[in-house]
């Protein structure tokens, strides 16, 4: 260590005026600078910058002897982190500091052999462990029996650091400095606080305290106490206290505690001290109004008297911080806007959706990407039959595949959870899952799925076979044995006042992709503005229609492709009437069919011969027909706007549909004026055919019915090349929604399906910062969109632009998407909520800057 000393500027004794800030001392020391100005019972602090803090862990000490003039003699001193965010964590508290021998004897006079040998034993320990880095196992084992443990610890320590045990003051100080200093500095500890959001050169400030130890011959003891509960946020007096004079150690953190209220295993606080327990309710009243928040308050009772050490943001579950930030409001203590901004987007998550409880054992088994929220409970099952009939019998079930198909979303619905071996956040299973509100894992690729034995094995060699019982925990992407305690989605009151409160403050608008009824009425119920993608691709997997669609598929004439087709319009004209009249008016944006054809047929034996019995045709001539279908890559192959121009038959029926529906649900409610959306463009030409196809079907319908309407037509911007030539595109569109699963998938030349299995090394290595398909890549594709929206806004001033992918929903993604001059973003329905939030939040720092 050198001799250079820092000079004394660095060192602040807190007092109302004292140069202290959180950018340059911490959070800790400014809650405690403020309590003092609230006149609170703060015993003696001193803070040390975070400039003072990094000089120590480089070997600079700082003046010691200035630090300790601001103490009495004989002060026991305590030093605790403070770090900007105290979610960033720091190194733990070091109490006791001056604890000697010589000290030892003098408490033993005031405080009795027992406590003051207690004290210092442990002062030893800590020290020796979290200081001095000794062998942990070499002290741990010492009992706490009196003057023999304490011979034995100090014995202990001088025959592991060759040394005795320090005695003076000033050498403990400038070790705890030195230790506490380098901890933050050290590459775990960096790494942790970088995983919770700290930029990598956050700063760290000491706060050097006097000790209140609680001890004494009256009512003493030490505790927390806090005026709401952490998990529900609802007013309740919560808390610790551990007396000393009752018998209880109080020097023991775990210790049984007695209660603050009533409680038949032991007389409360209340009862102990009423004028301590009085001054404590007041004292967090008070720092309740002029903090500006529910505090949670550490404090010390020595002979009656309280002693206030520091002071906390209540711990707080999602539920609990929606409901503290409006009760905040509702109490005049800061504003609805303040308000918005105190609650994290996707913590909006686990109200929405069941979650494991924070307390629950989790027996991790194994692990994914959390590509959809929320936890659920069931029996394993491999297949969307299996899922089907489990729901039938009343058995929740989790369905487990290598990866999901259209094919199996009937068993997706039928399933309290997906897990899959395969994919990524933008994969079959993540995107149904997130528009059903269904927890999803996917990727789980260090799991051995075995679907023919119908098992699954763990990493750790556990076989779980078909009727076994897991939970699957889609916010955190874990796979858990059993059924753990569950925490119930809570939407009340609270939610919708904060919600109203952020539609204030929006200035982008916010819609919901939603494929069927239920999820239309699932984004109604979360106030979206309208529907951005209807997937009209869904509602054709449904029993009944699948069949037609595959006579539709194998059918050689255009005759017999109509025919097939005029048995599904009115089933797709139903569709479309339920949803205008679950939107009520609000614009719902249909696309036309996108995937390829072979995705409605089957590729098992059993589903051929199924096909081929309700076609009557030959299995051989079946999977000839079958065969000849498939393509090398169908993600790239005849889909979309392709299918629409070779196959035209397909779109017509779904713009008859589209429009027929139009016209019956503006029959009895607000006028619908419907959007109808073309997939995988890249071409000018491309829209011009099918627009003048669409329009044909429109002036037919108006002429049959006798009605007029209005519709509007625009594009899904998903190729590269449209975004190059958007202003050819926007000439012929009255939108441009951008699909960014596809843009980012085709922009990276990355299979969103397969990317899964490489993703985390990627993202681990720092190829990626993020997996793109989950957070919008701005530099890259962000880039192909902003030339896109330039060049189209250029041809077409009014052109309504928007983002329809994943990415719509994510908050990050979302402030691109607003600085860019989107006018809306649409996401899955339980992420509209998010979404909200996010773009209020956005427009809030817009108008503080």
């Amino acid at each position: 260590m050198q001799n250079i000393q820092i000079e004394d500027r660095h060192i602040t004794l807190i007092t109302p005026s004292a140069p202290v800030a959180t950018p340059t001392h911490g959070g800790r020391a400014k809650c405690l600078q403020r309590l003092v100005r609230l006149d609170l019972p703060v015993p003696c602090t001193v803070a040390l910058s975070f400039d003072i803090v990094l000089q120590i862990a480089r070997g600079t000490l700082p003046d010691i002897p200035a630090i300790l003039s601001h103490f009495d003699p004989g002060t026991l001193l305590c030093i605790r982190p403070s770090s900007e965010d105290p979610d960033w964590g720091g190194p733990g508290a070091v109490l006791n500091i001056g604890m000697n021998t010589a000290r030892h004897a003098e408490l033993c006079e005031t405080l009795g052999n027992e406590a003051a040998t207690s004290l210092y034993l442990r002062f030893i320990q800590a020290y020796a462990i979290h200081v001095a880095r000794l062998d942990p196992d070499t002290f741990d084992g010492i009992a706490d029996n009196g003057a023999l443990s304490l011979t034995e610890a100090l014995d202990a320590y001088e025959e592991e650091a060759e040394e005795p045990f320090p005695q003076d003051l000033g050498r403990q100080l400038a070790d705890v400095l030195t230790s506490m200093a380098r901890a933050w500095e050290g590459t775990t500890a960096r790494l942790l606080r970088q995983a919770k959001g700290a930029p990598v050169d956050a700063g760290l400030g000491l706060v050097v305290q006097a000790m209140k130890l609680g001890l004494g011959t009256g009512e003493c003891g030490s505790g927390v106490l806090q005026l709401v509960d952490s998990d529900t946020g609802l007013p309740q007096i919560t808390g610790r206290y551990l007396s000393q004079s009752q018998g209880r150690d109080a020097l023991e953190g775990d210790a049984a505690s007695l209660f603050l209220e009533r409680d038949p295993r032991g007389p409360s606080l209340e009862e102990l001290a009423p004028e301590a327990f009085r001054d404590l309710k007041i004292h967090a009243a008070l720092m309740r109004r002029r903090l500006r928040a529910e505090m949670q308050i550490e404090f010390t009772i020595e002979n009656g008297h309280v002693h206030i050490l520091d002071g906390v943001r209540v711990r707080r579950s999602a539920r609990a911080a929606l409901r503290i930030a409006v009760c905040l409001v509702e109490d005049g203590i800061i504003t609805p806007q303040e308000a918005v901004m105190r609650v994290e987007p996707r913590a909006l998550s686990e109200l929405l959706h069941r979650q494991v409880s924070e307390d629950a054992p989790r027996d991790v088994i194994g692990r994914g990407m959390p590509a959809s929220p929320g936890a659920a409970t069931g029996k394993i099952v491999f297949s969307a039959a299996e899922a089907q009939s489990s729901a039938a019998r009343g058995d929740a079930c989790v369905l487990v595949r290598r990866e999901t198909s259209p094919e199996d979303i009937r068993g997706m619905h039928a399933a309290s959870a997906v897990l899959t071996e395969r994919g990524g956040m933008t994969s079959h299973a993540a995107v149904i899952g997130r528009g059903l509100g269904l927890p999803c894992v996917v990727g789980a690729a260090r799991m051995k799925f075995h679907l023919r034995r119908k098992q699954i094995v763990t990493e750790d060699g556990r076989v779980f076979r078909e009727g076994d019982v897991i939970t699957v925990d889609g916010t955190n992407g874990e796979v858990l044995s059993g059924a753990p305690e569950m925490v119930e989605a809570t939407l009340d009151d609270s939610f919708q006042t904060l919600m109203a409160w952020a539609d204030a403050e929006r200035d982008i608008g916010i819609r919901a992709n939603a494929d069927t009824p239920a999820d239309a009425q699932t984004a109604h119920n979360f106030a979206a503005e309208g529907i951005g993608l209807c997937r009209t691709e869904h509602m054709f997997f449904e029993a009944d229609r699948l069949t037609v669609m595959r006579e539709m598929i194998f059918a050689d004439a255009t005759e017999d492709r109509r025919a097939a087709l005029d048995q599904l319009l009115p089933m797709q004209r139903a569709d479309f009437t339920e949803l205008f009249t679950i939107m009520q008016g609000k614009p719902v944006c249909i696309r036309l069919f996108d995937p390829p054809l072979h995705e409605f047929l089957p590729t098992d034996r059993a589903g051929l011969r199924d096909l081929a019995e309700a076609l009557a045709l030959p299995v051989s001539d079946v999977t000839r027909r079958v065969e000849a279908m498939g393509e090398y890559n169908p993600m790239l192959g005849m889909r979309g706007v392709r299918l629409g121009i070779t196959v035209p038959e397909i779109y017509d029926m779904q713009a008859r549909a589209i429009f027929e529906a139009t016209i019956d649900a503006s029959r009895n409610g607000d006028p619908v004026v419907p959007e109808v959306m073309i997939p995988l463009v890249s071409t000018q030409r491309e829209v011009e055919i099918v627009r003048a196809r669409v329009d044909a079907v429109a002036a037919a319908v108006r002429a049959e019915r006798g009605v007029n309407f209005t519709y509007r037509l625009g594009v899904m911007v998903e190729t590269p090349r449209a975004c190059l030539r958007a202003d050819e595109i926007a000439q012929h569109a009255h939108f441009l929604s951008f699909g960014t699963n596809d843009l980012t998938q085709m922009t990276y030349g990355l299979s969103r399906d397969d990317a899964g299995r490489f993703m985390s090394d990627y993202v681990q290595q720092g190829v990626f910062p993020e997996d793109p398909f989950h957070l919008l890549d701005v530099d890259g594709v962000g880039e192909l969109l902003r030339i896109a929206v330039e060049r189209a806004r250029r041809a077409s001033p009014d052109i309504t632009v928007s983002i329809c992918g994943e990415h719509g929903g994510n908050p990050e993604s979302i402030r691109f998407c607003r600085n860019a001059g989107f006018d809306y973003v649409s996401c899955s329905p339980f992420r509209v909520p998010v979404a909200r939030l996010a773009v209020a939040q956005l427009a809030l720092r817009d108008k503080m800057r």
